[in-house]
């Protein structure tokens, strides 16, 4: 165990409202391996308190590969001409979400570029088809709509819906999104609370322009919104990007913030991303596991198409059929002393009483979100 100031420290944070911008500073400069240790070490026993030893799946088919955006980081950004272009049709969604059905796993995410052309009343009916032969959850991560597109998507059944900010530093998202806006993209996460939406969001480590301020400032806003579900990636560069040049994000600093995320959002759904497991060329989704995170998402995107959804170089499992990349996770887990949770994973807000709790929890106010965001 590291020294008695870093146990106080985390102890700190995690019982703040508000975290001292200084106290996460310190910890996400920690370089001492067993500083490291004691971090990740306090952050696995939150995870092991609050959301038990399971690993949740989520079934993700990557639907169309269109965007309408020039993010200075991803390979699908709109000026990205080599990449050829695709979009699912409905049967061949359905045919994905029966595969992942098949599996046991009890959550649907349809994840897409943000394109313009994305019709609400086709969406509306894939959510529908999903919903009338499936009892399973259904996620949205299709980017930034209106807030009616929004209402129709929950009235057809879908539950949760991810949008990252990827830096909450309004500047630093100014430059690296050109043509979008900050408070656009904080009034989406605020429309889809305060449409019952289960709300998740989250970032990218290693952006150029970032600072450990910046990424100090990205907890105290994962902190603040009480989101359901807090997805912390590595960026990695993609050749035909202007950041094409620039070096990766760091997996320690990445492993540093899913502990600190874990510490202050206890009952959060946290992810050992696809990007961890493709950062080095090795599945380091363990060292995630073992930080707090408590997520992995299989691939089931028919695998004709799988490598075009390309927003990163090296993508893990692209060459796994759905069934070898299942139980690859069975193994990661089970190597880890924990196993598969095949259940629908909603958020710890609605199901009341927590793994390892006595008591139930308060549910978050969708008003308070909308409110915090800005603040």
């Amino acid at each position: 165990m590291a020294s008695s100031g870093i146990e106080t420290i985390l102890e700190r944070i995690h019982a703040a409202e508000r975290p001292d911008r200084a106290d996460l500073s310190r910890i996400l400069r920690i370089a001492d391996p067993v500083e490291m240790a004691s971090l990740t070490g306090y952050a696995d026993a939150v995870r092991r308190r609050f959301v038990g030893n399971g690993v949740l799946l989520r079934g993700i088919i990557e639907f169309s590969n269109v965007c309408r955006n020039t993010c200075q980081y991803c390979g699908l950004n709109r000026r990205n001409t080599r990449l050829a272009r695709y979009r699912l049709s409905r049967d061949q969604i359905l045919t994905a979400v029966q595969n992942i059905c098949g599996a046991g796993i009890k959550t649907i995410v349809l994840q897409s570029g943000e394109e313009d052309n994305l019709d609400a009343d086709w969406l509306r009916e894939v959510i529908a088809g999903i919903r009338s032969f499936l009892d399973a959850a259904v996620t949205l991560c299709v980017g930034e709509r209106s807030r009616e597109e929004y209402r129709i998507w929950k009235e057809a059944g879908a539950d949760r819906y991810l949008l990252k900010i990827e830096t909450s530093d309004p500047g630093l998202y100014r430059g690296l999104h050109p043509g979008m806006s900050f408070e656009n993209r904080t009034r989406c996460l605020e429309d889809l609370a305060a449409l019952g939406y289960q709300v998740g969001s989250g970032n990218l480590v290693g952006l150029k322009g970032q600072t450990v301020a910046s990424l100090a400032g990205d907890l105290e806003f994962f902190k603040r919104g009480g989101f359901d579900m807090i997805s912390v990636s590595p960026f990695i560069p993609h050749s035909q990007t202007p950041l094409a040049g620039e070096p990766a994000g760091d997996l320690e600093m990445t492993v540093k913030m899913i502990a600190l995320t874990r510490i202050l959002c206890p009952t959060a759904h946290i992810p050992a991303s696809t990007a961890i497991g493709s950062l080095h060329g090795r599945d380091e989704r363990p060292r995630a596991l073992a930080a707090g995170a408590n997520v992995i998402m299989p691939n089931f995107t028919p695998g004709d198409v799988r490598r075009l959804y390309d927003i990163y170089p090296g993508k893990a499992g692209c060459d796994l059929t759905p069934q070898r990349g299942v139980a690859a996770v069975e193994r990661m887990a089970t190597a880890m002393g924990r196993w598969v949770d095949y259940a629908r994973g909603d958020a710890l807000r609605l199901t009341r009483t927590a793994p390892g709790q006595d008591s139930p929890r308060e549910a978050s106010s969708d008003a308070g979100l909308a409110k915090a965001l800005y603040n």
